[in-house]
């Protein structure tokens, strides 16, 4: 059995767990069993006469062999599908790029590319999808999206160890501020202290990831009133007065009333960076006309909270 007898199936079921990390993931999604999708990697790999991929604990990880087949995958199923849309009528669109990007880049950053791309380009659609630092960077390796937007806090380290590394380009660097309500003793200010966020509840991610949720250098156990992901309901909740949160700088403009959101003086540099992550390979012009956009949208002032 040679390569070129794999078949698309088997193709997929390796982009999918590519992309997703783990088997179990990548079944959930596809609607197959583990075990499926085990066969059908197997059969994969024997096909490509190596192994494609490491088995961990935490999931899976592409070998030297397995980044060459993803790549590759990635191009054959795009054109499969592109020719079904094809043969069914449906009309081709003149450009696409896919896009990832983390939460909050969500809330601001993307809508203001966006809309600038389409005054300016027309023809280029773009694709857009949220997630985690770890699935966005799988995806950009497993190439089922163009480009990534991620966030970065010091010490700044690269968003994964693979080969080749990710070209990163920082569009920003911004200071961590903290919501409260505007009504709030805290929001009497222009900043606050950070001996004064000792004791407050705070408004925070689930499963104790307080990545923007709790302040990094409170220097005690922090109280956790509310968990959630949603960027909406964490600023709705600290304009009831339910409790503080922080925020990246640029979230300024989707601020609820009532809320404000001020820096911290005191501890550490809490700083964070945006960063637009792409493989390093030369650009097809819609998608470097889309990383145009995001840089320009970056580089605007936001709105003072």
């Amino acid at each position: 059995m040679t390569f070129g007898d794999a078949s698309l199936t088997a193709l997929r079921v390796f982009r999918e767990v590519a992309e997703r990390g783990t088997l179990t993931a990548a079944a959930a999604a596809l609607g197959y069993t583990q075990s499926a999708v085990s066969r059908q990697i197997a059969t994969l790999e024997r096909a490509a006469g190596a192994e494609l991929l490491q088995r961990r604990h935490d999931g899976v990880r592409l070998t030297a062999a397995g980044r060459i087949v993803a790549r590759r995958a990635a191009a054959v199923i795009d054109q499969i599908d592109a020719t079904a849309r094809e043969l069914a009528g449906i009309p081709e669109e003149s450009a696409s790029v896919r896009l990832g990007w983390f939460t909050s880049a969500g809330a601001w950053l993307v809508p203001r590319a966006l809309a600038e791309l389409r005054r300016t380009h027309p023809g280029i659609t773009v694709v857009g999808r949220e997630g985690s630092t770890p699935a966005l960077v799988r995806a950009l390796r497993a190439g089922t999206i163009d480009l990534a937007l991620l966030a970065s806090a010091p010490p700044y380290r690269p968003p994964d160890s693979e080969t080749p590394a990710l070209r990163l380009q920082v569009l920003a660097e911004r200071t961590l501020l903290v919501a409260v309500p505007a009504d709030h003793p805290l929001a009497r200010g222009d900043y606050i202290d950070i001996d004064d966020l000792r004791g407050r509840r705070w408004i925070a991610g689930p499963r104790g990831d307080y990545t923007m949720g709790v302040w990094p250098g409170v220097d005690e156990r922090p109280e956790i009133a509310h968990t959630t992901r949603d960027w909406l309901a964490k600023l709705h909740l600290v304009a009831a007065g339910c409790g503080i949160t922080t925020v990246p700088a640029g979230l300024g403009a989707a601020l609820p009333p009532g809320v404000r959101a001020l820096p911290v003086r005191g501890g550490a540099d809490e700083s964070r960076r945006l960063l637009l992550a792409r493989l390093p390979q030369p650009l097809p012009d819609s998608v470097a006309r889309l990383s145009a956009a995001l840089r320009a949208a970056s580089i605007e002032t936001p709105p003072t909270p």
